[in-house]
């Protein structure tokens, strides 16, 4: 099947695969070079993207030669803050192609998601659809759904490739009644790297559902157009795409949808008027409504200087590039065994990476096959200076789609105690949760690969309880 997808490759193809190794080990070496300089291998960028140097030079520039105020006033101070603001926000909609959209900045893609489930119409006529692939930050709207007297449901993962079967999808979203439905998937997932089809947004949609994208793992090394595709309720993470600034996301609502979120309180920036003597309020009309107090204006500005950054270096470079140290790294990952003819990982997902991003989740395995708990792995990566991520990274539908623990399992073990853990449910299920993740970005070189694999062979025939 390997040989299927890494055919050999024409000379063009070999031609373009040095360009781009020359004009990222180029980058590397003016934006990153403190990788280098610390020797460390970073492969997590699906947990944190990494800045570059030329973006922090730009944004102390502006900060150092300006004078900001806060805005909502039309100081001039405030009026430039304003302004950048502003610029920012047209910066962002222009490059997700969003005019349809309002653009609702947030702390975090999780604020965005937030804002989603405490404003939208749950009530006893509500339904709310996800993948089992999920952020916990889409998990956790369940609760709104719930606690307003509305049911939910997931959509199981394929355990082959960690896929969703169209077949069950489809059954899924014609069979409930309800009115008030809300469907949520990732676009790509933030463990498996499996890119889902963007084509169910429609299909939802034709079908009298709302859909909620969750973005923040597709759009750092992927082009979303809102032109091409338009759920009604869009979640990202501006340091997930290039690094810095942290602390801002953004909820990009449909214009026509935004109705349809119904927000229970007010505060600061957010009423047109407000009274105190009377029980009365208006909500602004556009973005504003959702922007709760002062926002983020120092460090807002810098999402201009990140897109100028990202578009400096093209979004289908990046994709292509990301597509070819996956090709590379794959291969070489999945031949590794011990002397037992065992092999040293189990890699989860789609067995010839079909329509995957970056992002590649593992289990290590011992000579006689049982798995090494990932906290030991993460320590022995650590000790190379190797920076990887373990657990379920706040997915746990996918991780326990990997290692096929059942909804029975898991009621059990919730319902029998009050309190619990990983080790703890590890113990009761006696079954491995969690595993190791690794991800590529566009810092990444081949010699970081290449001293990955090696830690992976340095643990070839030892074992590890």
């Amino acid at each position: 099947m390997i040989k299927s997808l890494f055919k050999k490759r024409t000379s063009a193809e070999k031609g373009t695969e040095l360009a781009h190794d020359a004009f990222f080990e180029s980058l590397r070496t003016k934006d990153y070079d403190r990788l280098d300089k610390n020797d460390h291998v970073y492969l997590d960028y699906t947990g944190g993207n990494l800045y570059s140097t030329s973006q922090l030079k730009t944004h102390y520039k502006l900060l150092s030669e300006n004078t900001f105020g806060n805005p909502h006033s039309t100081n001039p101070t405030s009026r430039f803050s304003t302004h950048l603001v502003e610029e920012a926000r047209k910066k962002v909609i222009d490059f997700f192609n969003a005019e349809d959209y309002y653009c609702v900045f947030t702390a975090n893609a999780s604020g965005a998601l937030k804002i989603v489930g405490e404003c939208y119409a749950f009530n006893k006529d509500g339904h709310f659809l996800l993948f089992a692939d999920n952020h916990n930050s889409v998990n956790g709207i369940r609760e709104y759904c719930h606690h307003a007297g509305g049911t939910h449901e997931y959509v199981p993962m394929n355990h082959d490739d960690l896929s969703v079967s169209e077949e069950v999808l489809i059954r899924k979203l014609r069979e409930t009644e309800k009115k008030n439905k809300l469907f949520a998937y990732p676009a790509q997932s933030n463990v498996s790297g499996i890119k889902h089809d963007l084509k169910w947004i429609g299909e939802a949609q034709k079908m009298g559902w709302d859909v909620l994208l969750d973005a923040a793992a597709y759009v750092p090394t992927s082009q979303l157009d809102l032109k091409e595709h338009q759920p009604d309720f869009v979640s990202i993470s501006f340091y997930k795409i290039f690094g810095y600034p942290t602390g801002i996301g953004c909820l990009f609502i449909k214009k026509t949808s935004f109705s349809k979120l119904e927000k229970k309180w007010f505060a600061g920036g957010t009423v047109s008027l407000a009274s105190a003597a009377a029980p009365f309020h208006f909500l602004t009309n556009n973005h504003e409504r959702f922007e709760n107090g002062t926002i983020n204006y120092l460090d807002i500005p810098a999402l201009k200087i990140g897109l100028d950054y990202i578009e400096s270096i093209g979004m289908d470079r990046i994709n292509e590039r990301i597509a070819s140290l996956m090709n590379y790294l794959y291969p070489k990952l999945k031949e590794l065994r011990h002397s037992t003819g065992e092999r040293q990982l189990d890699i989860f997902g789609h067995p010839e990476r079909k329509n995957t991003g970056g992002t590649m989740i593992m289990c290590f395995k011992n000579p006689d096959g049982s798995k090494i708990d990932f906290e030991k792995v993460e320590e022995l990566a650590n000790d190379k200076r190797i920076s990887v991520r373990s657990g379920c990274f706040c997915n746990p539908g996918l991780d326990e789609t990997t290692n096929c623990i059942t909804n029975e399992e898991m009621t059990r073990y919730f319902t029998s105690r009050k309190t619990g853990d990983y080790k703890d449910m590890i113990s009761y299920l006696h079954k491995m949760r969690g595993a190791t993740r690794i991800s590529v970005g566009l810092a990444t070189t081949k010699n970081d690969l290449d001293a990955y694999i090696s830690f992976v062979q340095s643990l070839k025939d030892k074992t590890y309880s």
